[in-house]
């Protein structure tokens, strides 16, 4: 079955060129959205494993978009906008999206970025290096097949990019792991992504699993080296 991309931006001709080079070297199932409405309308019928979302549409920004899909997927969603201040990246990230693209673009780094992403999912769904036995670790269990956290049996509610962040660092609970392994792991080669898109997904993750995420016991920073989940919280 080829995988589903949802193609969300006012511009056709930027649609167009997107679709044009992501069929080049690959079959893809494609949908089409000029606004914000059309492309949550969409989503829910085609659940697509891509959307490529511009943040500004007619009607609805692109990071409300974002919002209310991560009500109910998990799929990748990578940001197109002409805006490439660091602000606008954390606010998009933080908001649920897997990646940002700065326009003008390269259509052929688009296309690559959408492997990358799709590489992390079926790396997490057919158990390639990953048993999909639920994770327990302190407090938390990962249930990896069914993309869900639960606190003290309590589930949480994280986006798709948190729970893959979550899942490598409880799959080496007790390691420090680098930010350049957390990049390659979660994110791919092929995402050109600054310190603070890791720092803000840390700091989601906390204020989530953590009593106090302003002095976090569980998911701890190595000045230096990277990031650590303890296996214990006392």
């Amino acid at each position: 079955m080829a995988d589903k991309i949802l193609l969300v931006d006012d511009e056709k001709d930027i649609v167009d060129l997107l679709e044009e080079t992501l069929c080049m070297d690959a079959s893809y199932e494609i949908r089409r959205a000029y606004t914000g409405g059309d492309a949550l309308r969409i989503c829910k019928v085609f659940a697509p494993d891509v959307i490529i979302l511009d943040i500004m549409l007619p009607d609805i920004d692109g990071l409300e978009v974002c919002r209310q899909i991560r009500g109910y997927s998990y799929c990748s969603i990578l940001f197109l906008s002409s805006r490439d201040d660091d602000i606008d990246k954390i606010l998009g990230l933080s908001g649920g999206g897997d990646d940002y693209i700065t326009k003008p673009f390269s259509p052929r780094e688009v296309a690559f970025r959408v492997k990358a992403q799709l590489r992390r999912q079926k790396y997490q769904g057919n158990g390639d290096g990953l048993s999909q036995k639920p994770l327990a670790v302190g407090g938390l269990t990962i249930d990896r097949e069914g993309c869900r956290v639960f606190k003290d049996g309590k589930e949480l509610e994280l986006t798709g990019r948190e729970f893959l962040l979550l899942s490598h660092l409880a799959e080496h609970a007790g390691r420090i792991i680098s930010k350049e392994q957390l990049y390659e792991q979660v994110w791919g080669e092929y995402s050109s992504i600054c310190d603070n898109t890791i720092m803000v997904h840390i700091r989601h993750i906390r204020e989530k699993i953590e009593d106090n995420p302003s002095d976090p016991k569980q998911l701890v920073t190595v000045k230096g080296l990277g990031y650590k989940l303890k296996k214990r919280t006392d």
